[in-house]
């Protein structure tokens, strides 16, 4: 459906998460995938979605002089949130493991953004989602970090691994957010676009 809508226009996806590229893909959607460095810095003063939405507008930023009429450009971000405070990617090992450990047996949640941008507009819708966490041993984080190297996750995890289908208990709200993009509010905005 959103392909033939979309038949005239280049969609640009600007992320280089698989799984993101994935739950995309699954909307039926012709895309192709242009990324661009930036520096992912915001104002500590920020909370919750103001983080994925200063975010994904930043990542927008980066393709500014450079869109053309017939382009759709899709950047988003995606932060654990969890005891008032933004959990990103960890650093390495020992960092992932210490944020599991503050995550075992508590709830937290995720936000995402998703940044739309043409040259006439910009638009940001997100989404958050409460995730409940069973209790953890120190020997299944440890395991869990040493197979699956969550080093590219927020929060250190991914929802559709290992520590996803051992440790999430319960979802308050959308799945896909978790992994990444809220796709019924993605398939919306498009639907409505």
């Amino acid at each position: 459906m959103l392909a033939q809508k979309f038949a005239n226009t280049e969609i640009i996806l600007a992320s280089q998460s698989p799984r993101r590229q994935e739950l995309l893909k699954g909307l039926d959607l012709n895309f192709r995938i242009e990324t661009r460095p930036v520096d992912e810095v915001y104002h500590n003063d920020l909370k919750g979605h103001e983080i994925t939405d200063y975010l994904s507008i930043l990542k927008a930023s980066a393709f500014k002089n450079d869109l053309i009429d017939s382009q759709i450009l899709i950047t988003s971000d995606t932060i654990v949130w969890f005891q008032d405070k933004p959990l990103e990617k960890p650093k390495d090992a020992q960092h992932a493991e210490k944020m599991l450990q503050l995550l075992s047996g508590k709830t937290h949640e995720v936000f995402t953004s998703v940044c739309f941008t043409t040259i006439q507009r910009q638009q940001v819708i997100y989404d958050v989602t409460k995730v409940h966490f069973a209790v953890l041993t120190d020997e299944e984080i440890h395991y869990y970090v040493t197979n699956y190297k969550p080093f590219d996750k927020a929060g250190a995890y991914g929802v559709q691994d290992w520590l996803g289908y051992a440790a999430v208990t319960r979802l308050e709200g959308c799945y896909y957010n978790v992994m990444g993009l809220p796709l019924p509010k993605v398939y919306e905005f498009l639907k409505r676009y």
